[in-house]
């Protein structure tokens, strides 16, 4: 048993503003992602101007913050939102869907990819090299602040969660940070080295996320006010679902367009 590290989430205050780390998190998310657009740019050959690109970071930025906060209140938590609207801007609390998140950064890749003439599939791929990163930093900031967490285990390394009551839990939010971040980032790097055919690496991110997401999803806590749903499923397995299927049906066409 591994008790929780005793972390602030607040990283520093200056005056009345409060710096926490899970916004540092979202921040190093959008600059590392930034180098690493630029660089997979050339890696691709796809010939994206630096004004260009600084405008799908601009227009991801607000379709992730956007998009997963409106997720979050649609899929998990619409009554109390409903009741409480100004809960609505409290963003520093948390509360934000990953599956939102991702809808909102396909609407603003679509945009962007009508804007400038671009294959919305090569701009998929694009950014599913990248989006790992996030991910990872994401469920780091989420274990810091000490929450999502697993449902009980005798592992040795179970963590004791302020709040999740005395008996230890599976560390989840450092399980999907491992795969859904570290494994899926090395794996989408490797393959996107060389060109590939137009939504494989789209396909790859889609079905590798949602694999480890419901492997994950087995040992994670459902959330108290949802519980299990139809099939003994959580929300976070069925939001996956159409995810595994979309991924599938893009690795099947990169399949045929390669034959």
């Amino acid at each position: 048993m591994i008790s929780f590290p005793q972390i602030d989430p607040v990283l520093l205050h200056i005056g009345p503003l409060a710096i926490r780390w899970y916004g540092l998190m979202y921040t190093l998310t959008f600059v590392l992602g930034w180098f690493l657009l630029r660089i997979q740019v050339k890696r691709q050959s796809l010939g994206i101007s630096s004004d260009a690109l600084a405008d799908l970071v601009m227009n991801t930025v607000l379709g992730v913050i956007l998009g997963g906060r409106l997720g979050y209140i649609l899929f998990y938590q619409f009554d109390y939102y409903l009741s409480n609207p100004m809960a609505m801007l409290r963003v520093w609390e948390g509360g934000m869907s990953f599956h939102g998140g991702l809808l909102g950064v396909l609407i603003a890749g679509y945009l962007f990819a009508r804007q400038h003439q671009l294959s919305f599939l090569v701009l998929g791929d694009l950014l599913a090299v990248v989006t790992p990163v996030g991910l990872f930093l994401g469920r780091i900031g989420n274990f810091i602040n000490g929450e999502l967490w697993g449902r009980t285990t005798t592992l040795p390394w179970g963590v004791v969660f302020p709040g999740g009551g005395a008996e230890p839990r599976h560390p989840s939010q450092l399980y999907e940070a491992g795969l859904e971040g570290f494994f899926l980032f090395v794996l989408l790097w490797w393959l996107g080295g060389k060109p590939r055919e137009p939504g494989f690496l789209g396909g790859v991110f889609l079905s590798g996320y949602a694999i480890c997401r419901l492997l994950v999803e087995m040992v994670r806590e459902p959330d108290a006010h949802l519980g299990f749903l139809a099939l003994g499923l959580t929300m976070g397995q069925w939001l996956t679902i159409p995810m595994l299927l979309i991924g599938i049906g893009l690795l099947y066409q990169a399949h045929k367009m390669r034959k």
